[in-house]
């Protein structure tokens, strides 16, 4: 019989072989009150997603649909989104995304860091039919294919690679820089360096880590026993594990993220304010560097049915736009204005309001007469009729969060207060 194409089920040798984590337990405090109720990866993102989407799409996409994902802070809302959007990969084929949750098998404590969130799930690990284990962080924003780096991994011999890309010198000490030789083998490995001069791979460059790892499950059950044993470790990965297994000369490599003009990829750590921030923003671009319009690179996620999306006048005529913004289902413009936003799902902004650069998370109620720039503003809040953020930042100082770069967070716990 002719295939046509290649059946449903088919998955490249080594996705059989690997299993995959995903860490998902930090508690995010950079993102200050965005996390106070939600664990990081569970935050919305680009208006109908949460971030760990994007590593779970990636996931999928790539052809490794066996997932565990370690949760432990505020993750309640996280693991329902991940039952509702992933419960369709129930096992039956092999595949499927599991919840991990900090349970004290191995030790009494928690989860105190990369390492040991993963040490204290080795023993799932030895119990899969699997040659390696691919890590992930399931708080960082992009778009990748997997594949080529795992098979990179097996065919190179390494113990570990490292997912790595080029970011300006000035950018490095937020990062494990990693220095390699001519055929990518890893030399150096320095955990958020200081002064990253010395380590540059080309003029004002330096290489560094994505947190994203493929290991050969022996090579990582010993290392995790070893620091498991060191009461000195942090238990960190670029601070412990990555340094100590280049000491002791295992064999690693660097995989190169580049896109398909051979440029570094699209990659983004949204961990704090303004971060975050500037990730959704980039999304508003002609031609966003991250592609959610992509069919070939699908990114899911869980929204329940909801009527569209809605630009209609107000009672008094005045006309509902938008302009180079993101409008989730749900949504109603109602006789106000909106410029460079990204709006959630089933938000509402009543007429002769201005919404401009923000990010509005689900259900926001925007009340007539306001005036919103430069603002996120959390789910489920209710801003009164004729309130004005963004214009006055003491004004704004005394009532909610307000970054070093202006930006306003804004929560029901601080409109409470006011």
């Amino acid at each position: 019989m002719h295939i046509v194409k290649k059946p449903a089920r088919f998955f490249p040798d080594v996705c059989q072989r690997t299993y995959t984590l995903v860490l998902a337990g930090g508690r995010g405090t950079r993102l200050h009150d965005l996390t106070q109720a939600r664990a990081k990866p569970a935050t919305f993102f680009g208006g109908k997603y949460r971030i760990i989407d994007f590593t779970l799409s990636n996931c999928i996409n790539s052809g490794f649909h066996r997932i565990g994902v370690l949760t432990q802070y505020n993750a309640f809302y996280l693991i329902a989104h991940i039952q509702r959007t992933w419960a369709r990969y129930s096992g039956e084929h092999g595949e499927y995304v599991g919840i991990l949750p900090a349970e004290q098998r191995k030790e009494s404590d928690w989860y105190s860091g990369t390492a040991n969130a993963v040490y204290q799930n080795l023993w799932l690990l030895e119990r899969q039919p699997i040659d390696f284990v691919l890590i992930l962080a399931g708080d960082h924003v992009y778009t990748m294919d997997y594949l080529p780096m795992m098979d990179q991994h097996d065919e190179t011999g390494s113990d570990i690679t490292i997912s790595t890309m080029e970011v300006p010198l000035e950018l490095g000490s937020l990062f494990g820089v990693v220095l390699t030789d001519e055929h990518n083998r890893i030399t150096g490995f320095v955990e958020k360096p200081v002064d990253c001069t010395p380590y540059q791979s080309s003029p004002g460059k330096v290489r560094v880590s994505m947190g994203i790892y493929g290991f050969r499950l022996q090579a990582l059950s010993q290392l995790l026993h070893e620091d498991a044993k060191n009461l000195d470790s942090q238990h960190d990965f670029g601070y412990d594990v990555l340094p100590k297994a280049l000491a002791e000369g295992y064999v690693m490599h660097a995989h190169d993220f580049i896109d398909e003009d051979g440029l570094p990829g699209y990659w983004r750590d949204v961990g704090t304010i303004e971060a975050y921030y500037d990730s959704n923003m980039e999304l508003l671009a002609p031609l966003p560097r991250l592609n959610l319009y992509n069919p070939v690179w699908p990114i899911t996620s869980y929204q329940e049915q909801r009527a569209p999306g809605k630009l209609s006048r107000g009672v008094n005529g005045e006309p509902g736009t938008a302009c180079d913004s993101l409008i989730s289902a749900g949504s109603i413009i109602s006789g106000a204005e909106v410029t460079r936003s990204v709006l959630s799902y089933d938000v509402c902004i009543a007429a002769s309001s201005e919404v401009n650069h923000c990010i509005l998370l689900p259900q926001v109620k925007i009340g007539k007469n306001c005036h919103i720039n430069h603002a996120i503003v959390d789910e489920e809040c209710e801003i009164p009729d004729g309130t004005v953020i963004g214009d006055d930042a003491e004004l704004d100082a005394e009532r909610f969060l307000v970054t070093d770069d202006g930006i306003v967070v804004v929560t029901k716990e601080r409109l409470n207060r006011i």
